[in-house]
Parts: structure tokens; C-alpha cells; sequence
């Protein structure tokens, strides 16, 4: 495991503002009564080939985990799917509004102490999420990345991913070396940080450095798409993230950070 601390104060962030807890309300899980320690987020749009057994799997190595599955906007049976797999929690953008929206729904409805992300498209491997929740919930960091060890995608997919991250290391120090990776792990109050915008998934690393949180990555498995097909080229996720990045730097920026509030 790799830290990225940054020149802040360490330290677990506890958020200033009052708590939701999720869907589940205070309660916790209904069924249980209990709040889950873990709620698993997964945005899926229009892949109804592979959002079963994706969700079956992550069901199987996170038994006790509260799993969201975010439906966005999916023109396909994802979202009838979904609804269908007992233990399963599915939410629904009645609109596509993207992977980041999809995302920033799934953390706002998240009742567990820990986040865990990963994509819905069956390459994040579940079996690698102990380890990255581990990690934060021994407080080895705030913010635990994965890093694709070995990246299973095609050579232009690669190449272009070595040249992102370059450019976006040049303007924006995350300390991070594969933004690129979905599997990420963080508690409940680093959502307090984030802004929803188009592209925010591309950007948590930065904007939790920024913020003074501890990162670390963690070298994750990575596997060949069984299905489906990737909703971006390689030439329109460049675009998108240039013109994102523009944004983001002006956003770190200008963002306020709360320090801890006092009541009198």
C-alpha cells in the first residue's frame, strides 16, 4: 500500500454538519435494525447483460454490506433487473445525468460508515473491497484507492489512460497514480466535500487531497470486460476531462472547507 498523505494535519476528518442515515433512516437496515458498517455503490447505465451477476457477486463477498444500486437512466432491463435481486437496494435517475450523478446519489442515500465505489461493468473485482475498508477502518488512511495492478484493457485504452493521468498530475497534485480506478473506499462524512458535477468521479482523489484528508492506494485486480460495451471513446473521454479539468482547478480553489463548528 502506497500513502499519499498530504501537508495537513493527519487525522481521521470528522465531518462539522449533522448526519443523515441514508434510505434506511435511523433505524438502520429494517431488516436487522442495525446501521451496516459498509454500503457498496454501483452506478450502472444500460447493462443489463452483466448487472446480475455483479451484483450477485458483490452480494457474496460483502454478505453484510448495504449494496446501492444506482440505475442511470438506463433505456435497457437494468433497472428491472436490479429490482429483482434480493438484498440488493436499486435507486433510479428517471433521466441519464451520468456516471457522477448516478454516484453522488448512491453516497447521499448511503447509510454505512464506510463508502466503498466501484463500477458496474464487472472489472472492479469485490473480492479486492475488504481491503481497502480495512485500511480505513484501521485509520491507516482517510481515503483508500484502488490501483489496477494489472490492467486488462486494450493498449490504446491503456496508452491514453498513462497520458490523463499525466496532464492531470501536471495541474492538479493528487498524489495519485490511477485515477482512473473506480474502487475507492472513505467514510461517510468525506461526502460533506464533494460538489456534484459531470466528471467528479474522475476527480475525488483531488479534491479529498485538497482537503487535507490521508490517501493511500492499494493494488486492486482487474479484469476483462465479460460484457457490454464501454459508453465512451478514448478521444471523448479526452475532451471531457480537459474541459473538466479546468473546472476542477478553479473549484480547488475557491472551495470553502469547514473547519469543526461550535454550538454555544
Amino acid at each position: 500500500m502506497k500513502s499519499a498523505a498530504s501537508d495537513s494535519e493527519s487525522g481521521s476528518r470528522r465531518s462539522p454538519f449533522p448526519q443523515t442515515r441514508g434510505l434506511r433512516g435511523e433505524a438502520g437496515d429494517e431488516s436487522t435494525g442495525k446501521t451496516p458498517a459498509v454500503s457498496v455503490i454501483v452506478p450502472f447505465y444500460n447493462e443489463e447483460e452483466c448487472v446480475e451477476s455483479v451484483l450477485r457477486e458483490i452480494l457474496a463477498a460483502q454478505p453484510d454490506a448495504e449494496i446501492l444500486a444506482i440505475d442511470d437512466g438506463s433505456r435497457d432491463a437494468t433497472w428491472e433487473t436490479m429490482r429483482a435481486i434480493p438484498g440488493v437496494t436499486a435507486l433510479r435517475l428517471t433521466e441519464n445525468r451520468g456516471q457522477s450523478a448516478a454516484v453522488y446519489a448512491g453516497l447521499r442515500a448511503a447509510a454505512g460508515d464506510i463508502c466503498v465505489l466501484m463500477d458496474g461493468d464487472g472489472q472492479n473485482d469485490p473480492a479486492d473491497i475488504g481491503k481497502l475498508v480495512a485500511a480505513v477502518a484501521a485509520d491507516e488512511c482517510d481515503v483508500a484507492c484502488g490501483r489496477r495492478a494489472k490492467r486488462q484493457d486494450t493498449w490504446s485504452r491503456r496508452a491514453a489512460s498513462r497520458i490523463a493521468n499525466r496532464v492531470r498530475r501536471t495541474f492538479i497534485q493528487d498524489g495519485i497514480s490511477d485515477t482512473g480506478c473506480s474502487l475507492k473506499a472513505f467514510r461517510k462524512d468525506c461526502v460533506d466535500l464533494l460538489v456534484p458535477f459531470n466528471g467528479l468521479h474522475r476527480f475525488l482523489p483531488a479534491i479529498f487531497t485538497r482537503a487535507g484528508l490521508r490517501l493511500a492506494e492499494i493494488d486492486v485486480n482487474h479484469r476483462p470486460r465479460s460484457a457490454g460495451i464501454s459508453k465512451y471513446t478514448n478521444w471523448e473521454r479526452a475532451l471531457r476531462g480537459l474541459y473538466d479539468l479546468v473546472g476542477v482547478c478553479w473549484l480547488l480553489k475557491r472551495k470553502v472547507h469547514f473547519p469543526p463548528i461550535e454550538r454555544g
